[in-house]
């Protein structure tokens, strides 16, 4: 996977399935990765100390073997001396017996330490800037730092709160299940989960303890998902929010891989509402089609397109539009970690161009007194208020609706939003992915 596209949470798991990995070992494994993709940078930090080198004239692969046996002994409760010699036995099959025995003497020098001696040591290579001390410290680019910090301060909380949401960045996420309505109840949900608890925004969402929630029938027969809770309240909130005139054309312009539209559709099914989903990727589309096979026939239709001529070819056509316009994926680093390293400011432009031109064509594409929902899995500034404004700007014919109130409707007044129009989940504060929910009206 470091090599490619792939991401961690898409491969690993049928991966496991594949080879017959379950229970312990499997949690063992999916922690292994998961939690060196996440503290890749604090990592390389250490591993830069303790070879006296700096880790780009390491050889890739033998990096990625000491990445993951830094892991084992500074990050997870695996005894030294096991975690020394299965990683240098690791080494030995995959890179060679001489970058072994680098393997075996790096690895017995980080466990001299204990992990706060060893962020003590990396936050005072990092010097004096303390951007740069957090960003090594809890493993994420500096530049995605400030970008966080300023989301914050935008949303109208402590510029200090960025030290927990990065933490919460790191912490495991828990697998949520989404009741599809009509097709699962949430309470029939939770009998079929032993551990499992309701979700603590969504009459929809289960928080499952481990196993593999692709064994669940209801998974199996795409009667419920995974879906984290947050994309679930933004969904509903578009459901929530109220349209003048008539309510049965519905629109998810970029759906794939199809959890949010598998929800509208069972909502759709409900209400005598139809769902036209596009997808501009045929593999994202056939995505798309398995998310909602277990809808009644008809109620989702399913498309390959450009979302962003929708609005051109069919005007005014929708009373409900979801834009979950592709972004840099900032908010889900619990579940995808990679993206932290595989973007880069200059991702920004062409996203955020690509994000305005799908806005416009979903405010096209509702009609007058419909509503679009604009939602992002990114806080970044650039991605969601700077976008939205804009468009803002230049069209006369859209207003802002208040998106707390109406996520307020669906998860109740406990819920702790912020300043401004937006609604903006948290991980540290919400425990979801940091989803962004705007919503406008075409007037």
């Amino acid at each position: 996977m470091a090599d490619s596209d792939a991401y961690a949470n898409l491969v690993l798991p049928p991966l496991l399935r594949r080879r017959g990995i379950s229970g312990r070992d499997a949690a063992f494994a999916t922690e292994l990765a998961y939690g060196t993709l996440r503290l890749r940078g604090r990592y390389d930090a250490v591993l830069a100390l303790a070879t006296e080198r700096p880790v780009t004239s390491i050889d890739a692969p033998l990096l990625d073997v000491l990445r993951l046996g830094v892991h084992q002994v500074l990050g997870m409760r695996v005894p030294p001396h096991a975690a020394v010699s299965e990683t240098v036995a690791l080494a030995r099959s995959t890179v060679g017996a001489g970058p072994a025995q680098m393997v075996n003497a790096v690895l017995r020098r980080v466990a001299t330490d204990p992990l706060d001696t060893w962020l003590a040591r990396i936050q005072e290579a990092a010097g004096a800037d303390t951007i740069e001390q957090l960003a090594v410290r809890e493993s994420h680019p500096a530049w995605v730092v400030r970008a966080l910090r300023q989301a914050l301060v935008a949303d109208g909380r402590p510029v200090d709160d960025v030290a927990a949401l990065l933490a919460a960045d790191n912490a495991a996420p828990a697998v949520t299940l989404v009741a599809r309505p009509g097709l699962v109840s949430q309470d029939a949900l939770l009998d079929d989960s032993p551990g499992a608890r309701a979700g603590r925004w969504t009459p929809t969402a289960v928080v499952v303890q481990g196993g593999d929630p692709g064994a669940l029938p209801a998974v199996r027969d795409a009667r419920a998902g995974v879906q984290d809770e947050g994309s679930q309240l933004v969904a509903l909130a578009l459901l929530a929010a109220p349209v003048d005139g008539p309510d049965a054309r519905w629109l998810d312009l970029a759906a794939g891989p199809g959890g949010k539209a598998a929800l509208l559709g069972a909502a759709a099914a409900q209400r005598g509402a139809h769902l036209v989903a596009t997808e501009l990727q045929p593999h994202r589309a056939r995505l798309v089609e398995r998310s909602v096979a277990a809808l009644p026939e008809g109620v989702v239709e399913v498309r390959c397109a450009d979302g962003r001529d929708v609005g051109r070819a069919e005007p005014g056509a929708y009373d409900r539009v979801l834009l979950d316009a592709p972004c840099t994926g900032l908010g889900a680093l619990r579940r995808r970690p990679e993206a932290r390293w595989r973007r880069s400011p200059a991702d920004l432009p062409t996203l955020t161009r690509l994000q305005a031109e799908l806005l416009s064509s979903a405010l096209d594409a509702v009609r007058p007194g419909g509503v679009v929902a604009y939602v992002t899995c990114s806080p970044h500034v650039a991605e969601t208020r700077t976008v939205v404004a804009d468009v803002l700007r230049r069209r006369t014919d859209v207003t802002q609706l208040d998106a707390r109130e109406v996520v307020r409707s669906v998860a109740g007044d406990a819920i702790d939003l912020g300043e401004g129009l937006a609604a903006q989940l948290w991980p540290h504060v919400h425990g979801t992915d940091a989803m962004h929910l705007a919503l406008l009206r075409r007037t």
